[in-house]
């Protein structure tokens, strides 16, 4: 039994973990990495594993560091099976179809210069062909029923409580008569998070493949999260306003959604028109709507209770799909709030109301997620007041505010009692999908709790289970 790690090691993104057992080989996750341009490009289309060898692929969730890459290992051969929950599946199809969309429209944007400036021309990743034929591939499976992917390895998928269908794995392998128990976490959810369940913890795990992306910090409760959405939504609104937020189309907008729900059937907000502003993220909410299934208790009781008529859904909530629907919010001149794409303010429609908002003081962009460094979004959390959209240069006096309680990733305390949960059978850990500041300091408290065998396993290599 080998375990060998071809992405997201000593870096977050571009999940690839292979197993293999009795000759046959199990891919845990297959995300895209994201990073440099210069050698992401690379990074994604080559593999350092033979695609057409892999028997079986299970994935933990609808990230794109996570599942992402799909289309380009069916591109190159793969033929076997896709495992994941339901939801993951739905989701992740309109992602692969929306991430193909990009990259054919990105090559066919710079093949126009490469061709005025007689340059070879540019292959997209893969195409909206390629990303089709991964849906052929899914296989549904259900929460804590165990499937065998491949002889040897059976699995069960346990609620990670990150987004919407995302899954811990659990991988019971058994080898010449030997067997032991992986788990891999894929990304850990925090308990008391709106819509969905508390993540399960591991239990009589030999091996744990565990994230650590947040393991040099802990963020603010839910409840602060809201308090803090509530008061400046409040004072915009008051100010007569627009509240602009940026957000991701998975998950981050259906949390906010849920939250402005809750303010308003609590009588918290006064009645302003909302606009989820971003098709893949009407069409994610639709898919989060068809699988209720994955609610906690408190979000069931609650769309079940008379004060709601459906979940992420209420009375002065409207999803926009028309680009011309969308260009008619910044002819209001009304207070509103607008949740957009895209989530870190490099493309999208959420540009053009920022454009057209950016000398309102009255109005505020809310940033409710991580900014990447040299992002838009980056600049606005560091104070940036002179910015560029669409290339032209603005003097900011539109307010900004940043709420940090949104994360849908465990801090470093949830990471601490998640691997607590292994201590008396864990023999080793191995730390992924972080960066070494992170992994150093969640090691170092993993230490001071008797963990002697905590690894940071570097990008390509291999161990022995």
């Amino acid at each position: 039994m080998k375990l060998s790690f071809h992405g997201a090691a000593q870096t977050v993104t571009g999940s690839r973990h292979l197993l293999s057992v009795n000759g046959r080989r199990l891919l845990l996750d297959c995300g895209l990495f994201q990073g440099r341009r210069s050698e992401t490009y690379a990074r994604n289309l080559e593999f350092d594993f033979d695609p057409a060898g892999v028997d079986a692929v299970v994935l933990s969730h609808a990230h794109l560091d996570h599942c992402g890459n799909l289309p380009n290992l069916v591109r190159h051969g793969f033929v076997g099976p896709i495992h994941t929950t339901a939801a993951t599946a739905d989701i992740t199809e309109l992602l692969l179809r929306d991430a193909a969309r990009i990259q054919e429209s990105d090559a066919a944007y710079l093949n126009k210069k490469h061709q005025k400036a007689g340059q070879p021309a540019v292959l997209p990743l893969y195409t909206a062909a390629d990303a089709a034929r991964v849906g052929e591939r899914f296989r549904g499976q259900a929460y804590l029923r165990p499937f065998e992917p491949v002889p040897g390895a059976h699995v069960t998928l346990v609620d990670a409580g990150h987004i919407l269908g995302s899954a811990g794995v659990v991988v019971d392998l058994e080898e010449k008569g030997r067997r032991l128990r992986l788990m891999f976490s894929g990304d850990i959810g925090r308990p008391g998070m709106p819509l969905l369940r508390d993540p399960q913890l591991p239990e009589g795990v030999d091996v744990l493949l565990m994230e650590c992306t947040y393991g040099d910090r802990n963020h603010p409760s839910p409840a602060q999260a809201y308090e803090q959405l509530h008061a400046i939504v409040s004072d915009t609104i008051e100010r007569g306003g627009k509240v602009i937020i940026p957000a991701f189309a998975v998950g981050r907008t259906q949390e906010i959604v849920y939250d402005l729900q809750r303010m308003v059937a609590a009588g918290e907000l006064p009645r302003v028109p909302v606009f989820v502003d971003s098709p893949l993220a009407v069409n994610v909410t639709d898919i989060f709507r068809a699988h209720p299934e994955c609610f906690d208790e408190e979000t069931r009781a609650f769309v079940e209770s008379g004060e709601s008529r459906e979940a992420l859904g209420f009375e002065m909530l409207t999803y926009i799909r028309s680009v011309e629907e969308s260009k008619a919010l910044n002819q209001r001149k009304e207070p509103m709030i607008i949740i957009s794409a895209s989530g870190m303010l490099e493309v999208g429609r959420v540009l053009h109301h920022l454009e057209h908002n950016v000398h309102d003081e009255n109005s505020v962009v809310l940033i409710v997620s991580w900014m990447a460094p040299h992002t838009l979004g980056r600049r606005l959390v560091e104070g940036e007041t002179r910015i560029k959209i669409f290339g032209e240069s603005y003097e900011r006096k539109i307010r900004v505010a940043h709420i940090q309680g949104f994360s849908a990733h465990a801090g470093q305390d949830g990471l601490r009692e998640y691997a607590l949960a292994t201590k008396e059978t864990v023999r080793n850990i191995y730390l992924v999908h972080g960066e070494a500041g992170p992994a150093q300091a969640l090691s170092s408290q993993l230490a001071s709790e008797g963990f002697d065998r905590v690894h940071f396993p570097a990008w390509g290599s291999r161990v022995e289970l």
